[in-house]
């Protein structure tokens, strides 16, 4: 499961969650948080593009690991442009893009750390979707809409897409 969207859009509160109902299931699964992931194995890289595309690449090396021994991966990562999720996706068997999708108003809105405050004001380089491209995906598998779903309705969404593919019983 592979969880791309804009900063503060949902991505981790939805991985966590989807992760707890397989849990439940009594599945083994891991959750790559992209911020997690970069501060434990990616320290050194900035937020170039060519950084970004590092850590998607690095994120989809060890889902890619993770599945091959029989562990379900849910990767909550940015993961701004759609050339590298694409490249990431034929590595790793039984992908499923979520993309949760969420309007730049409502994000500013919900932003506790004033992180888009700043972006818009310019006082933030390299900011995904202000001063640095976003790609959304061109056909994800699932969209999730945060500013008009709750967080049950979305994990009903993405538990129900999972059924239908045969993933889940």
């Amino acid at each position: 499961m592979w969880f791309t969207g804009l900063s503060g859009a949902g991505k981790s509160t939805l991985s966590e969650g989807l992760m707890s109902r397989f849990r439940n299931a009594g599945a083994r699964v891991e959750l790559l948080d992209g911020d997690e992931v970069r501060a434990a194995l990616s320290p050194n890289l900035g937020f170039s593009h060519e950084d970004r595309d590092t850590q998607v690449r690095r994120l989809g090396f060890v889902s890619r690991l993770l599945s091959r021994n029989g562990v379900i991966s849910i990767v909550a990562a940015i993961s701004p442009y759609r050339e590298t999720r694409e490249e990431v996706k034929h590595g790793i068997p039984n992908f499923i893009e979520v993309f949760v999708d969420c309007p730049i108003e409502v994000l500013a809105s919900r932003d506790v750390k004033g992180l888009y405050r700043r972006a818009l004001a310019g006082e933030i380089r390299n900011f995904t979707g202000i001063s640095d491209p976003y790609e959304a995906p061109a056909a994800p598998d699932v969209v999730i809409r945060s500013d008009r779903e709750t967080v049950e309705e979305s994990l009903d969404k993405i538990w129900g897409e999972l059924l239908r593919r045969g993933f889940v019983e």
